[in-house]
């Protein structure tokens, strides 16, 4: 009998960044699947251009939401793989799992920029972190907002701690079959760490905050070049991820750590030019959202070719909206650090960009002291017109901010137009990007005690050049320094100060030494 070709179930309510929101019920394909999915991906992406040229999309509703990754950890500090337990107590949609057991996610409900929309946000964040410990602590376990766990071992990282779900099986399969060798990862920071993994459970080490913002579609240039050009200093002033299996390496180890454990190129690969799945991206945008989607369609063959039932074009005579399953789904397996997403929502497609730069943490304030700049920064660097920031900017030099600021933090120098070359991140952020946040958070009629309230955060944390990463390493020095201990019993204990200070949700610039 002819091997049935695999097909994606009728989409659930999701959020809306691809394969992460739906059950497959299959690992298998042949090329036959991979020959059709490449059809259905482009019948899908010549639909989205007929809803935007007809004028079907959602307009003019400035809409934000946030996604949460978090670590689970037993007593002792170390990653538990209890997801499956702790959801179960949890039972609530809100809550997911992720690629690894011992990672949770969880959804705050998108609102409206307006008003006092961020102490909204605060106030579910805490309360959705709350519920998690405390459902943990029944486990004998405990939640952690960080970006990489310091206790994190290289036998946490191995495929019996895959979450159980198909989807991360043919994920994983996927692409060590693509690569057809084992990952390397080689990080280069104040140490070097050099391990292969023959998994992508290395990806699961990297816990992050994810931002969206619903945009208009003829908006959609403007806002994706200036969360590319504001990743930078946004992730110099978030980085809380300075070490990995026992090595202090880069402020926010993160963004090398994920390029790497995921990345399907070999060696030669890499030296031809191929494009890497976890990407900062090539060029600014001019013409919006198809540049990116083209460019899916063109550079990254698939990794998940499950094809849904739905007919695009006879979906779109008929009247009615597509989901795009195969677009979205594709869209889902390649991780730009400012992803496109399209969603059908209430009846109407529309369009969001998702910021994926920050890590978790260190705390509820720190988080939503960092959505509060990165929302106001945005609009600020949006309304710029007639010269917004990007033209006087190239994209090599945006990138080479990028990973400067990943490798430093607060400590990196950055180049901005008509500032200078070198300009280091504190008086980056404190004369140009506070001001420019602070404009657009009043642009768009928030709460102005609540944009003073967060925004001092984020001056005091310049000021004092502790963020979480800078605070982990010193506490790391004088563990190692002046108490004495030995890295793991240094990892231990850091992790037990860390998540202590964590939970009692003083902002992380005030955390003593």
């Amino acid at each position: 009998m002819p091997r049935r070709a695999p097909r994606l179930p009728p989409s659930r309510a999701s959020k809306g960044t691809g394969w992460m929101g739906r059950d497959i019920d299959t690992t298998e394909f042949t090329r036959e699947d991979r020959t059709r999915y490449r059809e259905k991906v482009k019948a899908d992406l010549a639909a989205l251009r007929r809803l935007a040229d007809s004028g079907r999309f959602e307009t003019g509703r400035r809409l934000c939401g946030v996604e949460m990754e978090v670590y689970l950890a037993d007593a002792h500090g170390r990653p538990t793989p209890i997801n499956a337990e702790l959801l179960e107590l949890l039972a609530s949609r809100d809550f997911q799992t992720e690629l690894a057991q011992f990672n949770i996610e969880f959804d705050l409900r998108p609102r409206r920029i307006v008003a006092d929309v961020f102490h909204q946000i605060e106030d579910e964040l805490r309360a959705s972190l709350d519920r998690a410990h405390a459902r943990a602590q029944q486990l004998d376990a405990q939640v952690f907002i960080i970006g990489i766990l310091p206790t994190l071992a290289d036998f946490d990282a191995t495929e019996q701690n895959l979450s159980a779900n198909p989807r991360y099986r043919a994920l994983n399969d996927t692409i060590l079959a693509a690569r057809g060798e084992d990952l390397l990862i080689r990080i280069e920071g104040d140490e070097v760490l050099e391990t292969t993994a023959n998994s992508i459970l290395f990806e699961a080490a990297c816990t992050s905050m994810q931002l969206h913002l619903q945009v208009d579609p003829k908006d959609f240039a403007v806002y994706w070049n200036a969360a590319q050009a504001l990743s930078a200093p946004l992730l110099a002033l978030g980085a809380n991820s300075p070490f990995f299996l026992g090595k202090q390496l880069h402020h926010e180890t993160r963004i090398a750590l994920f390029e790497q454990a995921i990345d399907t190129r070999t060696e030669e690969l890499t030296q031809q030019g191929v494009r890497p799945r976890v990407w900062f991206g090539e060029k600014w945008l001019s013409e919006g959202m198809f540049e990116l989607f083209d460019e899916n369609v063109r550079y990254f063959p698939a990794l998940l070719p499950i094809c849904g039932d739905e007919d695009p074009e006879a979906v779109l005579r008929a009247g009615d909206i597509p989901h795009l399953q195969e677009l979205t789904l594709h869209n889902g397996t390649i991780y730009r650090w400012n992803r496109p997403v399209y969603e059908v929502a209430r009846g109407r497609p529309h369009l969001r960009i998702e910021n994926r730069v920050l890590p978790a943490g260190p705390t509820v304030v720190d988080s939503v002291a960092n959505i509060v700049f990165y929302y106001g920064l945005l609009n600020g660097l949006a309304s710029q017109s007639p010269v917004y920031v990007w033209e006087e900017m190239s994209f090599e030099a945006a990138t080479d901010n990028f990973f400067s600021a990943a490798r430093h933090g607060l400590g990196a120098k950055l180049f901005w137009p008509k500032v200078g070359a070198q300009v280091p991140v504190p008086e980056l952020i404190l004369r140009h990007l506070l001001p420019l946040a602070r404009a657009g958070l009043d642009e768009w009629d928030i709460e102005p005690d609540d944009i003073d309230r967060y925004l001092r955060i984020v001056e005091d944390r310049v000021l004092s050049g502790r963020n979480g990463a800078a605070w982990q390493i010193a506490m790391w020095r004088r563990l190692l320094d002046d108490e004495d201990l030995d890295r793991d019993e240094a990892a231990r204990e850091l992790v037990r100060r860390y998540g202590a200070l964590s939970q009692a949700g003083r902002p992380v610039h005030t955390w003593e030494v």
